[in-house]
């Protein structure tokens, strides 16, 4: 199979998850949809590694993996937090920098 196909399902992957990103008024919407975007790049990583024959895509895609682990146990630990003082979760109510 070509590398195009992997990097047109990797662009209409990307671009899905930045439509959720500015389209979509949830915060746990928005987290999903940068998870979507981060798949995306995992995959563009991994198909120009098996492009090229090295294992150099898989090794990074195994870094953003942990990094987006990482980022959606804290994206939601301040979702909760978020949640129990405002009791919404319309990014636009939490433009105050003050409790």
């Amino acid at each position: 199979m070509p590398i195009g196909y992997y990097l047109a399902l990797s662009g209409l992957l990307f671009a899905i998850g930045s439509a959720g990103v500015f389209l979509r008024r949830n915060i746990i919407t928005l987290l999903l949809s940068v998870e979507i975007m981060l798949n995306a790049v995992n995959l563009a990583f991994v198909a120009f590694g098996r492009q090229f024959g090295t294992v150099d895509g898989q090794i990074i895609t195994f870094f953003v993996m942990t990094v987006a682990a990482a980022e959606a146990a804290v994206g939601l630990a301040l979702v909760i937090g978020l949640f129990r003082h405002r009791e919404s979760l319309n990014p636009e109510a939490f433009t105050s920098l003050k409790w």
